[in-house]
């Protein structure tokens, strides 16, 4: 038995119910505004909304067009449910005087105009905000701005008195069983055509308007979401903080012909990306989970997991689901809760690159084919099928599952497997199968029409509740005061953006170790 697999997992017998309680989460959500068209709206981030830059709880992600709601960090998913509740039900007060923009309820994008014309988010004058605009135009370059439109849910989650080398051994087993994720909660089996317009795609036509696969689960997460070639020669090892470290150290200042052709500034000056290494930033790197820890004002996320260790880790293959209003629901995230601990408990070997790369194809599968009958994974040198494999899962899960409804004093948890195992049994209980039924029986196929007519019912359902005015002057608050933040950034920046720029993409701002270290620890 190796170091890696001795004691990196907690045992069923440390999940006391004071530890079970103290087990947190939150979540970050994004959604495109869009027009009552269906078409993207192109109007400026909304004022009432505050500074993009500096407020807590909501911003934009890679375009102006793209709010991102955040809470904070509860023991209670009802709790995380109910802050996200009110987050929405003030952004659409918001919106209102925008006239009849709303919020898309689907992963996949509303129609986009050409590509160029997709605003880019933006965050201010100051170095900060500039910065982060510039790394969005980096990441249009790079892979084009439809592909960034696409939004989805991340699920925050933490446990107390766990290591590093825990979570990453939680990381892996993660990996090799988030298959499951995709098959129950993906929502996003069909497209607007406009979306995959001049790309190779494997996709079928629905109707005029609409591509599809008829047995897709999530196309956000197969090879029309977040993929790229250049990172698809990136094999991060998960076996160790160490090792996690330097595979992203080495992407991020490892140079890329293609990056460097696009250069840092055009010949007029303006900027182009903040560097020409094959990642520019850490976040760039498109895992379906990371490792995380809050960082300091300046700070790198990397020098931050290297110094302190991770603090939590961060579930990024969730996709928004257009018949829950939040996106997500209580019962999905007390199953998020079930599987992450049974994946920290269970024994976790350490990847290979062989691994890596099957795991890659059975994400793809799943993603394409996930509710296709018969279909199979690859585990180890066998095939097994998709639903022998959940249904494996689910019954390992049980006992996680009633010590947390002991300990909370409920029945929820079994509730969650129990609604998981029928989705193993039945696929047209599942979302994604319930999108395409829902466009076939009144939305004549279309992917475009059905999103409008949920979003425009979502934006009902937020409008309805009830909001009192101390909620109402609460956020008003936030807003304004975020305000007032992004202007004492700005007044206090002295430093040339071109200087920030460099000394922030230094190695040595990721805590390097010195180059042969790393290229130590990764041959390794």
């Amino acid at each position: 038995m190796t170091h890696l697999q001795a004691h990196t997992f907690l045992s069923s017998t440390d999940l006391s119910p004071d530890r079970l309680k103290g087990m947190s989460c939150g979540i970050e959500k994004e959604s495109l505004r869009a027009q009552p068209s269906g078409a993207l709206a192109l109007t400026p981030h909304p004022l009432a909304l505050g500074s993009a830059l500096t407020h807590p709880c909501i911003t934009t992600d890679f375009s102006e067009s793209q709010v991102e709601l955040v809470t904070g960090v509860h023991i209670s998913v009802q709790a995380a449910l109910d802050e996200l509740t009110q987050v929405h039900q003030f952004t659409y007060r918001s919106m209102q005087a925008l006239g009849d923009e709303m919020l898309w309820v689907s992963s996949m994008p509303c129609d986009l105009p050409t590509d160029e014309t997709i605003p880019v988010a933006r965050f201010g004058s100051s170095n900060v905000g500039r910065a982060k605009s510039v790394y969005r135009l980096g990441l249009s370059h790079r892979y084009g701005r439809r592909m960034q439109t696409i939004s989805g849910i991340h699920y925050n989650w933490s446990f107390p008195g766990v290591t590093s080398e825990q979570y990453f051994a939680q990381i892996r087993n993660f990996r090799r069983q988030s298959f499951l994720l995709l098959y129950l909660f993906g929502a996003s089996p069909a497209v607007c055509s406009t979306f995959v317009a001049g790309r190779q795609h494997e996709l079928q036509q629905l109707s005029p308007s609409t591509m599809y696969m008829p047995f897709g689960t999530s196309l956000r997460m197969g090879r029309l979401g977040y993929q790229s070639d250049a990172q698809a020669s990136l094999a991060v090892s998960y076996n160790s903080l160490e090792g996690y470290a330097a595979s992203l150290q080495d992407a991020l200042t490892r140079p890329y012909a293609a990056y460097e052709k696009v250069g840092i500034q055009n010949p007029g000056g303006d900027y182009n990306q903040l560097g020409t290494t094959l990642l520019q930033i850490e976040n760039e790197f498109y895992g379906t989970i990371r490792p995380k820890r809050v960082i300091f004002s300046g700070e790198r996320p990397l020098h931050a997991l290297r110094e302190r260790g991770v603090e939590y880790i961060e579930v990024r293959l969730m996709d928004l689901n257009p018949f829950e209003p939040a996106g997500i629901s209580t019962q999905t995230m007390r199953f998020l809760d079930v599987f992450l601990l049974h994946c920290l408990t269970n024994a976790s070997a350490p990847d290979s690159p062989e691994e890596i790369a099957a795991l890659a194809r059975n994400q793809h599968r799943t993603a394409a084919r996930g509710r296709e009958p018969g279909l199979t994974l690859e585990r180890g040198s066998q095939e097994v099928l998709l639903t022998d494999w959940g249904h494996q899962i689910v019954a390992e899960c049980a006992p996680i599952a009633a010590a947390l409804d002991a300990a909370h004093g409920t029945s929820d948890y079994s509730a969650a497997l129990a609604a998981a195992k029928a989705g193993l049994n039945d696929a047209s209980t599942l979302p994604s199968a319930q999108v395409l039924a829902a466009m076939a029986k009144d939305h004549d196929n279309s992917f475009i029409k059905f999103v409008r007519a949920q979003s425009e019912k979502t934006m009902a359902y937020f409008q309805a509740l009830p909001f009192s005015s101390e909620q109402h002057a609460h956020f008003t608050q936030l807003s304004q005061q975020s305000m007032v933040d992004q202007k004492k950034i700005e007044a206090l920046d002295s430093m040339p953006f071109e200087m920030y720029r460099e000394q922030y993409v230094s190695a040595e701002r990721l805590n390097a170790p010195k180059k042969a270290e790393v290229a130590a620890v990764l041959s390794a």
